[in-house]
């Protein structure tokens, strides 16, 4: 962790709102203390609204507690690190802040992975526990892991358990066919047994250290295996904290409504929604799945002010039928993350909703945050905010000099701040290459700067695609494509999406004498080696490939071809 010296002068605090601090007010907590000094503050007070159920910051509180105690029992203390496979429900906010509690370490794992990338995070990150919920889409694949991987327990939550009505809404998921029955293993046990205490866990002071681990965030690169960024509980802390200064004069402690509906294993969803949410006294809306309808229902019948989304969210309420039936004017805040935001997009939604779309940037190694759009500003066309407080960014040349591009021309963003992670679990290599000599995070983005200090992301030096907020890496669909027995040569792109913002495309061409797959055949194919992320939506098949003069594949062309 880096605490960046901001030059006092820095362009971009000249935009900042009068009432916005230069500097961050860093608390210095451990990231689960957060919830306890809300719960001192407003016991009484909805910290999470789920399925018709408010639980309180008091009640939350104190099952958290009993988390930590469970876990404890469980064998979790510093060291440990405890995997989450699951859905946006409480079960998640209470283990994640019980595990850290308990003194161990979360790592997050998405239902979007294929199983072989499942299996090598269980493995790499050394997880030993799963907390997960008896949804078919979610327990299977996990019961799998424990005569297959180093997985020893698996707690399951029923999805039923802290709503409103259990029977009830047990019952229509037993009839949507959602539900999973739990084995009879000695290695499974349930997520109400786990909180059978009365939370009584044990402290374990050197583990809430600044600089100690707390989370274990994975993001893939071009090489194919996924690499765990590790971030502390100081990088988390501060993270939340930089938000609320950034936001100081625009949100409200002990009074705003977040409909929560990012997915939860994403470090937007977990620094922005959860973390800064509860921070700040907010009542979370959990929502299982993203669902236009519900998620407009949510906004008029709940008031909600605060409403943090990707692009493709806000273009799934543009297009439903009956947006203009709902009242949407209690939005006061609402974020786009985790993609670049059209201009056209932002502006309709402003239109629609009367609430205008702030968009920040960030990434997983700086704990979701890097910029933000100032209260009572439109960033200018194709820009994605200033510097949040405490984070200061440079813009190197691309030759390899590492020399600092002046203003408005193009090169690598660099980021240095308390938010950026500790490094790359078990890749000291990778860790080196990603760091500047003075310390800043090389990001892989190409950008330049504005005199104001506004940020334009116009490329990646990184070979990634941004589908629906995810990052996804044409490397691992090209290594999965190559398993097909008639594929001679691939080359995957990223092509423009207007619902998706970019999705992969495949190039291929055949060896001699097979047959040539069709897009539905290929998408069987690649059914259980990918995730649905990650999924080719297009196939091309051709005679060649482009090349360059040494031979190696290349994507210059292709990317000409659609306009990149």
């Amino acid at each position: 962790m880096m605490n960046s010296a901001v030059a006092p002068d820095a362009p971009w605090f000249r935009n900042y709102p009068e009432g916005v601090p230069h500097q961050p007010e860093l608390s210095g907590h451990a990231v689960h203390q957060m919830l306890a000094q809300s719960a001192g503050r407003w016991p009484d007070r909805s910290a999470l609204n789920f399925m018709g159920r408010n639980i309180s910051y008091q009640e939350l509180d104190q099952l958290v507690s009993r988390a930590a105690a469970g876990l404890q029992r469980q064998g979790v203390g510093p060291g440990v690190h405890v995997g989450l496979y699951l859905p946006n429900s409480p079960h998640g906010v209470i283990a994640f802040l019980g595990v850290l509690r308990a003194g161990g370490v979360v790592v997050n794992y998405s239902p979007l992975d294929a199983e072989r990338i499942l299996e090598h995070k269980i493995g790499d990150s050394e997880t030993d526990i799963m907390v997960t919920v008896d949804l078919k889409a979610f327990l299977p694949r996990m019961t799998g892991f424990l005569d297959s991987s180093r997985l020893g327990k698996l707690v399951v939550g029923s999805v039923d358990e802290f709503s409103a009505d259990p029977a009830a809404a047990r019952s229509a998921l037993e009839q949507a066919g959602e539900l999973a029955e739990l084995p009879d293993d000695d290695r499974v046990m349930s997520f109400a047994a786990l909180l059978d205490n009365e939370g009584d866990f044990l402290r374990h002071p050197e583990s809430e250290e600044p600089d100690r681990l707390a989370v274990l965030q994975y993001t893939g690169g071009t090489t194919g295996a996924p690499k765990g960024a590790m971030l502390t509980h100081g990088n988390i802390a501060c993270a939340a904290d930089q938000l609320g200064t950034a936001l100081k004069t625009t949100v409200s402690s002990g009074e705003e409504r977040v409909l929560a509906v990012l997915p939860p294993f994403h470090i937007y969803s977990i620094v922005v929604n959860m973390l800064f949410g509860l921070r700040n006294g907010a009542t979370l809306y959990l929502h299982f799945r993203f669902d236009p309808r519900e998620a407009l229902e949510a906004i008029q019948e709940e008031k909600i002010t605060v409403f943090p989304a990707v692009p493709t969210m806000l273009s799934a309420l543009l297009a439903y039928p009956g947006l203009g039936d709902y009242r949407l004017d209690s939005l006061k805040l609402c974020n786009s993350g985790g993609a670049p935001l059209p201009v056209e997009l932002q502006q309709r939604f402003q239109k629609a909703a009367g609430c205008n779309v702030k968009e920040g940037w960030g990434m997983t190694e700086t704990a979701a945050l890097g910029t933000f759009t100032p209260e009572g500003m439109v960033a200018p066309a194709g820009a994605c905010g200033v510097p949040v407080p405490g984070v200061d960014l440079k813009i190197i040349n691309l030759d390899g000099s590492g020399r600092e591009q002046p203003q408005g021309e193009r090169g690598e963003l660099c980021i240095a701040g308390p938010n950026v992670m500790k490094g790359y679990w078990k890749r000291e290599d990778a860790t080196a290459e990603s760091m500047t000599p003075e310390g800043y995070f090389r990001t892989g983005d190409v950008a330049w700067m504005d005199e104001g200090g506004f940020v334009y992301i116009v490329d990646r030096t990184k070979d990634m695609i941004i589908c629906s907020g995810y990052n996804v890496y044409p490397r691992n669909i090209e290594e999965a494509i190559y398993e097909h027995p008639a594929v001679a040569e691939v080359s995957v792109i990223g092509v423009p999406d207007e619902y998706r913002g970019q999705t992969p495309r495949a190039y291929i061409t055949i060896r001699d004498g097979e047959q040539e797959p069709t897009l539905e055949e290929m998408k069987a194919f690649l059914k259980t080696r990918l995730g649905k992320h990650e999924m080719i939506h297009s196939l091309e098949i051709r005679d060649e490939l482009p090349k360059t003069p040494v031979g190696k594949l290349s994507k210059k062309e292709l990317y000409a071809e659609v306009g990149r």
